[in-house]
């Protein structure tokens, strides 16, 4: 919790939480970060789930977004850390912040790399193979249960 004081009273993060357009400007900024990640995200896992077009195999489509994919996560990463600095000691005791970030990031993110190292592999048969189609799933039950939590955040605030 002294980390969460000194951060949430530094220059930004006062700055940010107390100005009246930098704090959507940045909300915006991770909304937007969250929907390039996802929005890939969901693209090569109904890809696995053998949903959408198949112009391309599972690896040439995960290798088409992988640069977007990535970008996407470090805006919304970025975005998601000066949010938190802003108000810290209101999200570390928050339950569904901790379960969101604790946890289901995480382990979201985990599958989501053995997806991307796996998605060439997947591509030699032209049906994705049982455990391919498990970890599309997986990884969209993942991502889904990450919004939910997130979108959670204000019912368990602690002020």
């Amino acid at each position: 919790m002294a980390f969460a004081k000194w951060l949430e009273h530094t220059r930004s993060a006062v700055a940010l939480s107390t100005s009246d357009w930098a704090y959507p400007f940045v909300q915006w900024t991770h909304f937007s970060g969250l929907s390039l990640w996802l929005g890939t995200n969901l693209a090569v896992d109904f890809r696995l789930l053998g949903i959408g077009r198949k112009r391309q195999s599972i690896g040439e489509l995960s290798s088409a977004l992988i640069i977007w994919n990535w970008i996407g996560f470090a805006i919304a990463l970025s975005g998601g850390f000066m949010l938190f600095a802003s108000s810290a000691t209101h999200y570390i005791p928050n339950p569904a912040f901790d379960l969101k970030v604790g946890i289901l990031i995480p382990l979201a993110l985990i599958l989501h790399i053995v997806i991307q190292a796996n998605a060439r592999a997947w591509t030699a048969s032209p049906n994705p193979p049982a455990i391919a189609r498990l970890a599309g799933l997986l990884e969209l039950l993942l991502w889904l249960s990450v919004v939910t939590a997130a979108v959670s955040i204000p019912n368990f605030e602690t002020h």
